[in-house]
């Protein structure tokens, strides 16, 4: 089977992960503290402004206390979201208001934002999808306009940009995920980034139980070493050493993962340009930079599932990403998301990994003209 991502490991992550075990020390320690260094400089940003935590999911949860987000309060979150993110807002007990997307790049427009906002909203939960930048132009201003924080879900755009400033840059907070099915992976693992060093800050103890004073080696203040006190009711979601050693390893790699994607996704639409029944990814806007994590076409003439299971009888794995969560019934939420919908119903993401062979990429559009020949 051709999997439709999959992750690219190779002995410098053993090797790195034996002189963690050498060294004695397998928890949280200088190897998480280098790789938040190493993230930042990537970021264009400071050390200050950085975390790490132990996955995106977890920021997504947490950057509700973090960005002062009560019960009651109205969030705003694309449909077309990671049901993380939903189930972030609802957890707090504050009030998650969906909006629609683009139907074709499948990110929320400040247009559909606008007309989700009222008196109560207090935040927008943003996804960039697939690492592709939404049109932070027009966001930022309206954010700024309505008193609204920005929390970037950057989970897929390791390396994407939006015209030269590094993505989930531009707002309050943003989350970049490390998991088995991302570009840069660590088993889990995530980077946290803040516009303001002081909610770094809060954040570096909400995430260790609150704690106000280290215990043990690192508390030099206390007489009584073991003593403590706490500012929250904060969680334990910190990265360790052993995760820390493979995302160092899997950094060094990021431009080889990156020439290697941008080149299937080039060789994607070299071969299918000319299927009048597909619809290719939409061009980014000019000076924008793609982390290249989905390929995803749209079928225009109502086969798509059918085309999904053509491929899959051929050995090749594709999906959707992701279902929007105005059709999840537990979430009780309704309402008119025409982007969203005909995303949902005509969306494929194709077979997207650095492994990928030439071979491969071109059964994958052989495949499809394939299909087309056949039923379209």
């Amino acid at each position: 089977m051709i999997n439709v991502m999959q992750p690219t490991l190779g002995r410098e992550e053993l090797d790195r992960i034996k002189e963690v075990f050498d060294s004695n020390w397998i928890g949280k320690g200088k190897l998480v503290a280098d790789f938040e260094k190493m993230y930042a400089k990537h970021l264009g940003s400071t050390p200050d402004r950085v975390l790490s935590t132990n996955c995106c999911s977890e920021g997504l949860f947490s950057s509700m206390h973090l960005c002062d987000i009560k019960p009651g309060d109205e969030v705003i979150v694309p449909t077309t979201s990671f049901v993380g993110a939903g189930n972030a807002v609802c957890a707090n007990g504050s009030k998650l208001v969906l909006c629609d997307v683009d139907p074709r790049t499948l990110n929320a427009r400040a247009t559909d934002i606008e007309k989700a906002i009222t008196p109560k909203t207090k935040a927008v939960l943003l996804l960039h999808f697939g690492g592709i930048p939404c049109d932070m132009d027009t966001i930022m201003p309206l954010a700024e306009a309505y008193g609204l924080k920005v929390i970037e879900d950057c989970a897929a755009g390791v390396c994407s940009a939006y015209k030269g400033k590094a993505l989930g840059t531009h707002g309050d907070m943003a989350m970049w995920s490390f998991d088995a099915m991302k570009i840069l992976v660590c088993g889990d693992g995530a980077i946290l980034h803040f516009r303001d060093p002081e909610i770094r800050e809060k954040a570096d103890k909400w995430l260790y139980f609150g704690l106000e004073a280290k215990s043990g080696y690192e508390n030099s203040v206390a007489q009584k070493w073991w003593e403590f006190d706490i500012s929250a009711f904060g969680h334990r979601a910190i990265m360790n050493d052993v995760t820390a050693a493979m995302a160092i390893e899997q950094f060094k790699k990021l431009p080889m993962f990156m020439e290697k994607r941008e080149a299937v996704h080039r060789a994607y639409n070299e071969g299918l340009k000319d299927l009048a029944w597909i619809d290719l990814p939409a061009p980014m806007e000019e000076g924008c930079k793609s982390s290249y994590y989905f390929y995803h076409i749209q079928i225009k003439n109502g086969k798509r599932d059918e085309l999904a299971f053509f491929l899959r009888n051929e050995d090749i794995y594709t999906t959707y990403r992701y279902f929007p969560l105005h059709r999840v019934p537990h979430y009780g939420i309704g309402g008119n998301f025409p982007g969203a919908d005909y995303a949902a119903d005509n969306t494929l993401c194709l077979p997207m990994h650095q492994n990928l062979t030439a071979d491969e990429v071109q059964k994958i559009i052989d495949t499809i003209k394939g299909f087309g020949a056949k039923y379209c």
